[in-house]
């Protein structure tokens, strides 16, 4: 199986241009051509989302059979391309319409995201809903066949050149928070919308905030039945959970037969001389290689789902470490833009929130694998209505 694969890869990347080292660079998500004609590349053989159905652009691989697929590709192009552009798409939305959209919708969608064609981003968090999403404000309103949204987003990814956007509405007011929302496609491009970037301390701007007014969806792109969002949206999560433990596994696989380029780094510079810094860079070497066995773990099956919270609770310690590392063996000219670990440094406190906080895995955790009693609510059976004011 492997060596069919090897010739088959072999053959799709034939006319490649040749591997070189890829440094990312602010606002390269920007710069989609490379990213959308190596998914294209991929997609000829259903490689881009390699369990998909052939009808939408994958191969009706097994999940054995893709970690294969992921791998060979891996062997004969290791670099690829920056493809967070299409993360949310391929990693998250599709396997989401997989589950809970009709037939026509993963004809319309599934398609032109395995080929790269479209961006999706995922619009849940508000201004008074991040780590409470049920607490979502984002009204929607039907009129016959059609949907009319209201309301606001926040520190959504890929907004800014998404064409198309998830987006968890509340539609029943008067039920309890977590029975009243529904999912929605959005078209991005509609006049109703509005996106404003936001700008990072490290000089990111993947963030956005999004203004919905007034904007048309079509009943035909609700996901799922209406009030049933919530139930959506966890599938959503979960799969968010399931493709960063893929990506990091991909990422760690073939990493512990090397040392890694951070402390070749350190050597190359003299800093291990240091007892101390040699020190803890052991102890973030230690740390990251049981994160990337966790990683590959998840990956493999048995940590899909909420137990994947763990690996994503590593890897935000294993980042902030080795980021606070580098720094610190720059001495003084650690605090300098441009050092080489600066922006690493301001973007580790971003890692505790991005994906779902510090907190929200830490109670995944607890009440969901430990079966620890979960967090006593007052707002669970109250109309949103009035739970959004406040019980207490």
């Amino acid at each position: 199986m492997i060596e069919d694969l090897d010739t088959m890869a072999a053959a799709l990347f034939a006319d490649a241009v040749p591997r070189g080292n890829f440094v990312p660079k602010i606002g390269y998500e920007n710069e989609l051509s490379p990213g959308r004609a190596w998914l294209r590349r991929l997609a000829a053989r259903g490689w881009s989302t390699p369990t998909w159905p052939a009808e939408y652009g994958g191969c009706d691989a097994s999940p054995a059979r893709a970690r294969q697929i992921r791998a060979t590709v891996v062997r004969h192009r290791p670099r690829p391309p920056e493809l967070y552009a299409f993360g949310i798409g391929t990693g998250i939305v599709g396997p989401t319409i997989l589950t809970h959209g009709t037939p026509e919708q993963c004809a319309k969608w599934l398609p032109p995201i395995s080929r790269g064609d479209e961006i999706f981003c995922q619009m849940f968090s508000e201004p008074e809903a991040g780590s409470d999403l049920a607490n979502i404000s984002l009204r929607a309103e039907r009129f016959g066949a059609t949907w009319r949204l209201d309301g606001q987003k926040i520190w959504t990814s890929r907004a800014a050149y998404a064409d198309w956007g998830l987006c968890l509405a509340r539609t029943t007011p008067d039920l309890p928070k977590h029975q009243g929302m529904t999912m929605f496609v959005i078209d991005m491009h509609d006049p109703g919308v509005e996106v404003r970037p936001l700008r990072q301390m490290n000089g990111d701007a993947r963030f956005n905030e999004i203004f919905v007014t007034g904007a048309v969806v079509p009943d035909a792109w609700r996901i799922g039945e209406v009030g049933a969002g919530w139930t959506v949206a966890m599938t959503v999560l979960a799969n968010e959970r399931t493709a960063m433990a893929a990506a990091r596994s991909s990422a760690h696989r073939d990493s512990g037969r090397r040392e890694p380029e951070w402390l070749q780094a350190l050597a190359a510079d003299g800093a291990l001389s240091d007892p101390v810094v040699r020190d803890r860079a052991m102890r973030v070497y230690v740390l990251e290689r049981v994160a990337a066995w966790t990683a590959i773990r998840a990956a493999t099956g048995t940590g899909m789902g909420a137990a994947a919270s763990g690996g994503k609770l590593r890897q935000t310690r294993v980042f902030k470490a080795r980021a606070e590392l580098i720094k610190d063996a720059s001495g003084a000219a650690g605090m300098v833009s441009g050092s080489g670990g600066d922006r690493d440094f301001l973007t580790a406190p971003s890692m505790s929130l991005m994906g779902g906080t510090d907190e929200v895995q830490l109670n995944v955790l607890g009440e969901q694998v430990l079966g620890l009693p979960k967090e006593p609510r007052l707002d669970r059976d109250v109309p949103w209505a009035v739970s959004r004011r406040g019980l207490l």
